[in-house]
């Protein structure tokens, strides 16, 4: 697939216009994590009992990704139909709308049918901007930009737990008025970007020949697999972010379990994000000095010491864990997805992309399922960080073998 060509845009749009935009996404996704997991809580609290609640919410976590990852796949077919301009447009535009929709939702199958767009969206918004910084990069680097939208993203996840919460207080622990707010705040971004003033000419949309399509994809898959560093890539990023999901769907459910208010939730969600932002304000830089494998391997690693103890402490040191295992998440942030980047030519990125962000949503539905097992066979919530644990140590075995 040929890189697309960009008609008129403002002289001032560069590499950085889409960084910037992780300020809008990093705000209103932090939002969303803060207290989708507590929302899923409450809403299968209705038909279980709170153990079984608790595993509830990974299942169907694990739903919600496996439907992900399949809109992943098709992603390479969906951007032969649409530009990358009008796609990102519409998407922000689904985020919008379906966030504050879903802060009003009352009944649970609304709330789903919402989440279910929602997450349509945001697998085709996580796409999209990468390959966008990766079109502007223009002899800036990967490394740079990606560091730049990080950071970015992390100063708006900063401020965004403690924001969720705050809310959450006004509104009597109604946890769903924080996504009227995530809404809003995608909204915003959506104008943000229509500021660029990007025009790229419509591609003409071909009758869809479902048979075609579907041995496509898979060519398509077989030949990603096939490009040298693909697997090891794809293992990495799995890795990275089997250790997210777990942190973003059970740390909410943990800490109120342990006893602790919401309040202090969003004091720790914010605190963990303070390592990502001085972190990152200086990985870009080491990681193009010393390569990007010993980031990585430094993550992994200290994320599974820190999830071994996590599997026996209580109280405030609990807390404390859970905003020193950021630091092993910051280390890794801005290194995760170059394995792909760095290795893949520009021109063949948007055909394969679609592949390689399977290894993100892939994780959503095998982590939960696995902490769902846990939790059952342990009653025990806790129980999960044995999951990250091994996840961990696996993901360094793979950084060191040589294949």
């Amino acid at each position: 697939m040929a890189r697309e060509k960009y008609l008129s845009m403002r002289k001032n749009v560069s590499g950085f216009s889409f960084a910037n935009l992780g300020l809008f996404t990093g705000f209103a996704s932090s939002v969303v994590n803060a207290v989708y997991s507590l929302v899923l809580f409450e809403i299968f609290k209705l038909f279980f009992k709170e153990e079984l609640a608790s595993s509830a919410v990974g299942v169907y976590a694990a739903i919600i990704a496996a439907f992900s990852m399949f809109v992943g796949v098709f992603s390479s077919q969906i951007l032969r139909w649409f530009t990358k301009t009008r796609l990102l447009g519409i998407v922000l535009s689904l985020l919008g709308a379906c966030y504050c929709m879903m802060s009003f939702s009352v009944k649970p199958g609304t709330f789903i049918a919402l989440d279910f767009v929602a997450q349509f969206a945001v697998t085709l918004a996580n796409m999209l901007l990468p390959l966008f910084i990766s079109d502007f990069a223009k002899g800036v680097g990967m490394e740079k930009l990606n560091a730049r939208y990080l950071l970015w993203t992390n100063i708006g996840a900063l401020i965004a737990p403690m924001f969720a919460m705050t809310v959450v207080a006004w509104f009597s622990g109604n946890y769903r008025m924080p996504l009227l707010a995530a809404g809003m705040v995608y909204f915003s971004g959506l104008l943000f970007f229509k500021h660029f003033g990007i025009v790229q000419e419509d591609k003409v949309v071909k009758k869809v020949n479902v048979r075609r399509t579907l041995r496509a994809l898979r060519i398509n898959a077989l030949a990603f697999f096939k490009q040298s560093g693909m697997m090891r890539a794809y293992t990495v990023n799995f890795g990275y972010y089997a250790l997210r999901a777990m942190r973003l769907l059970y740390v909410p459910i943990v800490v109120i379990e342990n006893g602790f208010s919401s309040e202090t939730l969003g004091i720790v969600l914010s605190l963990g994000i303070i390592p990502y932002i001085v972190i990152e304000s200086f990985i870009g830089k080491l990681i193009k000095k010393y390569g990007v494998k010993i980031w990585l391997k430094l993550g992994f690693l200290s994320f599974a010491a820190f999830s071994i103890l996590a599997t026996f402490v209580t109280g405030y040191a609990l807390l404390a864990i859970f905003v020193l295992w950021q630091i092993s998440g910051a280390f890794m942030e801005a290194a995760h997805d170059l394995l792909f980047f760095n290795n893949m030519p520009k021109a063949q990125q948007p055909r394969f992309y679609g592949v390689f962000r399977t290894s993100v949503n892939f994780p959503y539905i095998i982590a939960p399922i696995f902490g769902a097992i846990c939790i059952a066979v342990f009653n025990s919530t806790s129980a999960v960080w044995l999951i990250t644990a091994t996840m961990g140590v696996l993901s360094t075995i793979v950084l060191c073998s040589r294949r």
